[in-house]
């Protein structure tokens, strides 16, 4: 196979002025072999020689072809993953096994396999399962930003989707797909009763067709996310307070987070100098506390701390006016 620097090498040319002249984008040039969407690209050497040279540029092996040429042809990440029915980014995990290692060659820069030896790895591999399609002891293969936009469809296909169905589609934990769906609807439900709020949350989660069995965890963190998105605007309020004081460099509202999906709590780092405490803890039911760390400010479990050295509560009640709450801070 050959990268584009190859190809610029081979016409005595610079890179730069291949990718500028881009040849390879022009009709007729064959086309690259690796995957779509791979970030190198690789073109067969076999069919870029004929057509510089002005030969007839002959067609690539397919996969159907004899089973004698499957360890010649090679497999990105990408192409290997689809052999195994599992998204790309699981195959950093599979590609561990020794059967795999020890075949994994380099193209380009690029990993790569034999055909032959990732279906011999399908058709064998230890801790195959039907029901998960993962490796025995593997994690989730779902980048944590991706795992709300990925499994957003499949709640959109199917409103009584269950976790087996998450876990089967996008090969992450059991807990990781209950968690993922808990969240979605609660914030559907959350939205639902924003333009409705005659409904309760078990009514806006049988309007939006989840069974009661699969709403209970959601119905209440629906019922935490609206009081933390009401509790929004006010807690603007102090951050805004506090940037006036001059104890943090800027007034955007810490966001709210939801602590084991009903508990409301929030964290305005004062990250200036000479602030009172490295940060201010907000929880919806014990109210503004100081903190011992902008880093890990909260306890574990979001749980509440009693008074000590560098934690101490601050003015009354749960919502106290943000001056009543900077001047018990600067007492």
């Amino acid at each position: 196979m050959r990268t584009l620097a190859d190809l610029a090498a081979q016409q005595g040319i610079e890179l730069q002025t291949l990718l500028n002249r881009a040849p390879h984008k022009s009709a007729g040039y064959p086309a690259p072999v690796s995957s779509p969407g791979a970030r190198t690209l690789l073109f067969d050497g076999e069919q870029t020689d004929a057509y510089l040279t002005g030969r007839p540029v002959p067609p690539l092996r397919s996969e159907d072809d004899d089973q004698e040429h499957e360890n010649d042809d090679l497999l990105d990440r990408r192409e290997a993953a689809a052999v195994l029915g599992v998204v790309p980014d699981s195959w950093r995990v599979y590609k561990r096994a020794p059967l795999l290692t020890e075949h994994m060659t380099l193209v380009g820069g690029v990993e790569h396999w034999p055909r032959g030896i990732v279906h011999r790895y399908r058709d064998t591999r230890p801790g195959r399962t039907a029901a998960t399609g993962r490796p025995t002891g593997s994690g989730d293969q779902v980048p944590r930003d991706e795992l709300l936009p990925r499994t957003a469809p499949l709640l959109d296909a199917d409103p009584a989707v269950t976790a087996t169905t998450v876990v089967q589609q996008l090969g992450v934990t059991r807990s990781t797909a209950q968690g993922a769906l808990t969240r979605l609807r609660a914030d559907r439900i959350a939205d639902l009763i924003g333009t409705r709020p005659e409904l309760s949350p078990d009514d806006a989660a049988a309007a939006l067709g989840y069974p009661p069995a699969l709403a209970r965890r959601a119905t209440a963190r629906a019922a935490t996310v609206l009081r933390a998105r009401h509790a929004a605007p006010y807690l603007a309020d102090v951050a805004a307070a506090a940037h006036r004081a001059g104890w943090t460099t800027t007034k955007a509202a810490p966001a709210v987070q939801l602590a084991a999906d009903d508990h409301a709590v929030a964290v305005l780092h004062l990250d200036a100098a000479h602030a009172p405490a490295p940060a201010l803890v907000w929880d919806e039911s014990a109210g503004w506390r100081t903190a011992t760390s902008r880093r890990h400010p909260l306890a574990r479990g979001a749980a509440v701390p009693p008074e000590s050295d560098g934690v101490r509560y601050l003015a009354t009640g749960t919502t106290p006016p943000p001056a009543a709450l900077i001047a018990a801070l600067s007492a």
